[in-house]
């Protein structure tokens, strides 16, 4: 029998399940780095997916935003067609800007109804409550006019518009409103009424063919002037508010494109308009919903405790104005930015030529509302409010035949109608 040497002596009898210990060390060695290698590359591959996933979801997001945006599309292109389709001979295409506001959807209804093509914008803010924006919306919804959610300082939405549609016109009425408002959110006035006034004028001396504009000034521009009645010729320098000094600042903005671009341009300036859907913020207004809930209402007086005064001016003529302007606008003289000749300018009162004074007012909805009101009387604070507005409208009654016809009395009797019906009152509640 063979000797075994001293190694052969250590061999297990059966091959495999002797563990040699370095042997063992080496292996877990291995077998560790091979783990710590294999969860450093599963690591990396689950952050690799991570950001994968996440950059995946950031384009299924942006493009879900994309495809839910107010604008853009296919169908939203199809709506503004068919919304701007004339159906009358010799018709125009508008763009009203403000068309769920008080006075845009009054304009964009009576446009559709003569035939005329209409496409609105509105950005339905909340400086007074938004779902009045949109009954108006659906109001003009249902008369086949298409509004557009957006901006008018979204210059890529304004250019889309003008390059799906050639309006002839451009109706702007978009604008911050209010008087004392701006001295809670001034930066909201340059927002709207300088900085969106240029981005729109700026796509309407690109557009080709370049349409005429017609826009809503303000009779706040008279500010402090005392001369009355208030004539298109009298000085506008010594604005009383925030407000009334972006208007005047508009009209300055409007001549400069009218002046360089050659754009067709009108500026209306209202005066204190009022009847069905109106803005709430208006004193007539918020007086008739006080006036219900019994709650009292804050007349303010003038200097001797004078009684305030105003140029009460019905929706309705209004409106007659707007389109009267709309129907004398020239063409705009630009062709690709460039001007070829000189541009029609004009700046028109719209007015009802009858200063009310507030307490009468109020009379009249006592009257209608048949409910006394309780009134707190205090004097008019340095709020940028002006004492007195009294229209001259001589010129736009010699240039398209602006007449206004109806009086306070008949206007808020409409209105309260109006007011009862949309907002509900049964037995001293308003619902």
């Amino acid at each position: 029998m063979p000797s075994k040497s001293a190694e052969e002596l250590f061999l297990p009898s059966t091959p495999g399940k002797f563990k040699d210990k370095s042997h063992s060390m080496h292996r877990q060695l291995h077998r560790c780095f091979a783990s710590t290698s294999t969860m450093f590359l599963w690591a990396l591959f689950l952050v690799a997916l991570t950001a994968a996933y996440l950059s995946f979801q950031s384009f299924v997001d942006s493009g879900s935003k994309y495809f839910t945006t107010a604008w853009g599309g296919i169908h939203w292109e199809k709506q503004v067609r068919a919304s701007a389709q004339i159906h009358r001979s010799h018709g125009f295409s508008v763009l009203v800007t403000g068309a769920a506001g008080f006075v845009g959807s009054h304009v964009s209804l009576a446009l559709k109804k003569r035939g005329d093509g209409v496409v609105g914008i509105d950005n339905f803010n909340n400086y007074y409550d938004p779902a009045l924006k949109k009954s108006r919306k659906e109001l003009l919804n249902a008369h086949g006019i298409f509004i557009v959610e957006g901006d008018v300082n979204d210059a890529k939405m304004l250019a889309k518009l003008f390059e799906i549609v050639h309006f002839t016109h451009v109706m702007h009425l978009a604008a911050q409103a209010g008087v004392r408002y701006a001295m809670e959110n001034p930066h909201s006035y340059i927002h709207s009424n300088i900085a969106g006034l240029v981005t729109l004028l700026e796509a309407c001396k690109s557009a080709e063919p370049q349409p005429s504009v017609v826009w809503a000034s303000s009779s706040s521009v008279y500010g402090l002037n005392e001369k009355a009645p208030f004539s298109e010729s009298d000085r506008t320098d010594q604005p009383a508010s925030l407000y009334a000094a972006t208007k005047k600042a508009g009209e300055e903005i409007t001549h400069t494109y009218n002046h360089i671009y050659g754009l067709s341009i009108t500026g209306l300036r209202f005066f204190t308009v009022y009847g069905p859907w109106g803005r709430p913020d208006m004193a007539y207004f918020s007086f008739t919903r006080n006036i219900l809930q019994g709650k009292p209402i804050t007349v303010y007086r003038g200097k001797n405790h004078a009684d305030l005064a105003r140029d009460f001016t019905y929706i309705d003529d209004i409106v007659k104005g707007c389109l009267g302007s709309l129907d004398t606008a020239k063409k705009s003289t630009g062709s690709g930015g460039k001007k070829r000749g000189p541009a029609q300018f004009r700046i028109f009162n719209l007015g009802n030529t009858s200063p009310v004074t507030v307490p009468m007012m109020v009379g009249i909805l006592e009257k209608h509302l048949k409910v006394k009101a309780k009134k707190n009387l205090l004097d008019m604070p340095g709020n940028g409010d002006v004492p007195f507005t009294h229209a001259n409208i001589s010129y736009a009654r010699k240039e398209f035949g602006y007449n206004p016809t109806t009086d306070l009395q008949t206007g808020l009797k409409k209105f309260v109608k109006w007011y009862l019906s949309y907002y509900g009152y049964n037995h001293g509640k308003s619902v």
